[in-house]
């Protein structure tokens, strides 16, 4: 998991601005905001800072602890998770609505811990709205305050007090970019809070696919997006593979909307795994939080290294799933392809190898894609897909040599390559211009891309001789 850093845990009922405050405080729409109560479900993790101080902010579900359908049982005790792991609690109110009977009972309730509370009063979005505070003192929480997460109101003196004793940054200087200014916030944060221009809450996203950050460091580690259909195992297998329950898992399709992260290292690699909301196809999403989930499950795929496709093996190949590996495909992402729930299948001599050529029959644009096959609920070759990880990463990053291509090239029979009748392709040269994803350009007789037959033979004898598992090749032209 990531460094031990101090938590602060923002808490409340749902729909009382939770989530808007996380993302303000993390300095990126990381959580899903909308309208809808209960847009928020798993608990989600994030750094941040404030005046030189580092600490993970986490954003938990709207709590209801009476409740007792699934659902809403499950987001209460992932509060409960939340809190035992929490240096500071923060409960958050609606001065709209004023208390209400379940405002009350949470704060008894975090009293009860013994941990460090403070109250924001949410919603407060002008000075004559703070006289509204003064009704949630009944509480009983001693440090109130009226804040505005909509418009980074407050905000700055509730960080003040949660970051209290907070252990100061050991190098108090900033890596080059990681000072984000308001023109270059993401989409949906309206004004980083600053207490002076040097001194932003959040830090933004550090882009995982340079080809110059090396494999799996603490600070670049293997990025993979676990992606697929709703209810094939995604969060089964996060949860396996962290050891705890940090997405919540029930039989009701598209549990998950936010998507979960995770960091660990296993065998002296570093991973980032993403728990994505399951993708819907577009006449199937109907409610905004599922249409925000799958936009941002589609983002998150296209910021990974490598895209953990899940399938369900009960249900075999679908035409959703397909739709699914083309996103990937198309983003240029490397991809293993994961058979989930393979313990429930009846085996035979060859069901594996019949299985995997439906799949290659099936989704024939990712024939480079290693096939595993795992049962995520009973934690069955996990070590596998991990390994399988690693080894499409370092492909994904490899780089072959201008000498030693064109050494191969010499060797490649052209003759048993198609090409259009009368205009047969002959290739100089061939260099590698980039890698993640490997890309290489190739020097020949005429201008124009490479008949699809060409380019195809080529990219296969490369793989052939180099390997480059799980990834996309990308071949370019130039004329000589």
């Amino acid at each position: 998991m990531t460094s031990r850093l101090p938590r602060i845990v923002i808490l409340g009922r749902p729909n009382v601005g939770k989530s808007t405050l996380f993302n303000r405080i993390c300095g990126r729409r990381r959580a899903l905001v909308g309208d809808e109560p209960g847009m928020t479900r798993d608990r989600l993790y994030a750094h941040a800072e404030w005046l030189g101080k580092p600490f993970e902010i986490i954003d938990t579900g709207g709590i209801i602890p009476a409740e007792k359908d699934l659902i809403p049982s499950e987001i209460f005790r992932q509060a409960q998770k939340a809190i035992e792991e929490a240096t500071c609690l923060v409960l958050v109110v609606d001065a709209r609505e004023g208390v209400v009977p379940l405002d009350e009972e949470l704060a008894q309730r975090l009293h009860r811990t013994g941990k460090k509370v403070a109250l924001a009063v949410n919603k407060v979005d002008a000075a004559q709205h703070s006289p509204l505070a003064a009704e949630f003192h009944r509480l009983g929480i001693k440090n109130t305050f009226p804040i505005s997460a909509e418009h980074a109101l407050g905000v700055d003196d509730l960080l003040d007090y949660a970051t209290e004793g907070f252990p100061q940054q050991r190098e108090p200087e900033r890596e080059a970019g990681t000072v984000r200014s308001d023109e270059q916030a993401v989409e949906g944060v309206a004004h980083p809070i600053t207490r002076s221009p040097d001194l932003p809450i959040g830090s933004p996203d550090h882009p995982i696919d340079s080809p110059d950050h090396s494999i799996a460091s603490p600070d670049h580690p293997i990025s993979v997006a676990i992606i697929g259909r709703p209810n094939v195992g995604k969060s089964t297998l996060l949860n396996k593979l962290l050891n705890e329950e940090r997405s919540i898992v029930s039989p009701v399709p598209g549990t998950t909307r936010d998507a979960v992260d995770a960091e660990f290292e296993r065998d002296g690699l570093h991973y980032r795994f993403v728990d994505t909301a399951g993708i819907r196809r577009k006449g199937k999403t109907k409610l905004l939080a599922e249409k925000l989930s799958v936009i941002q499950a589609r983002k998150h795929l296209e910021r990974a290294d490598v895209a953990l496709l899940i399938l369900d093996a009960t249900e075999g190949l679908t035409a959703l799933d397909t739709h699914i590996g083309g996103y990937a495909h198309e983003s240029r992402r490397s991809v293993i392809i994961v058979v989930n729930k393979w313990d429930a299948i009846a085996k035979g001599p060859t069901t594996t190898q019949d299985f995997t050529q439906d799949l290659r029959e099936g989704m024939k644009f990712l024939d480079y894609a290693p096939v595993v096959f795992i049962s995520a609920l009973r934690g069955q070759r996990l070590g596998t897909v991990l390994k399988t990880i690693a080894q499409v990463a370092e492909g994904r990053r490899q780089r072959v040599t201008t000498a030693e291509m064109n050494r191969f090239l010499a060797e490649v029979d052209f003759a048993r390559a198609t090409s259009p009748a009368g205009r047969p392709a002959r290739v100089y040269y061939l260099t590698q211009a980039g890698v993640a994803p490997p890309t290489f350009i190739a020097f020949t007789n005429r201008k124009g891309k490479l008949h699809f037959s060409f380019e195809r033979f080529l990219e296969n004898r490369i793989r052939e001789r180099f390997g480059f598992p799980g990834t996309p090749i990308t071949i370019k032209t130039r004329a000589k």
